[in-house]
């Protein structure tokens, strides 16, 4: 005889690692916007909570000076956050010409236009050397595909935190907790270059 155990019973048992599972299916399955594309996968427009960008962007150290990427940017609220609470930088990158128009009239909005920049272009194909913090909100495989590149172009001190997701046997230097929600932060070193910036 099979049994039905309630969800709610599910979650309390499982905890914060069943809803990351849950979070994990929607995003592949979501029907949405890619982020980007071109035979590298795709990834959905899911935003990132409020709360969530300000933990990123503290765990990156994000200040005034720093020049923030955000890749698959959306509505641009990372950047846009970065110049209006951290004084900084920013550029956003996404393949979807909507989520970049929409990106651009939040930054006219928030009075930020100035000191934030979106590029509509595959994450893959933009030029992330002048970069001191990357913010990324993707999916695994994404990650593991753009490790390479972020290690080969980013100088040995930028940071990199990614929402949700990490990269595999490259291990964070830190790692937060946000109610269910993970935020990841590495920073690029010579040794990670040497150990995991090969394709």
């Amino acid at each position: 005889m099979s049994t039905t155990v309630p969800f709610a019973l599910l979650v309390r048992r499982k905890g914060a690692r069943l809803v990351q599972v849950l979070c994990t299916l929607f995003l592949v399955s979501a029907p949405l916007a890619p982020q980007q594309e071109n035979g590298r996968g795709e990834v959905p427009y899911v935003p990132t909570p409020p709360e969530v960008v300000e933990t990123m962007l503290k765990l990156g150290e994000a200040k005034k000076g720093d020049i923030v990427y955000d890749l698959g940017c959306g509505d641009g609220r990372i950047v846009i956050m970065a110049a209006q609470k951290f004084d900084a930088r920013g550029t956003g990158v996404d393949i979807n010409p909507e989520r970049i128009k929409e990106a651009e009239e939040s930054a006219r909005k928030a009075g930020v236009s100035d000191r934030v920049r979106f590029i509509e272009k595959n994450l893959f194909d933009v030029d992330l050397h002048d970069a001191t913090v990357v913010t990324l909100y993707l999916l695994p495989e994404v990650n593991l595909k753009l490790r390479p590149k972020l290690l080969r172009e980013l100088k040995v001190g930028t940071r990199i935190v990614s929402h949700q997701f990490d990269m595999a046997d490259w291990k964070p230097d830190k790692k937060v907790d946000v109610s269910w929600r993970s935020v990841y932060l590495w920073t690029v070193t010579e040794k990670a270059k040497e150990e995991f910036g090969r394709n």
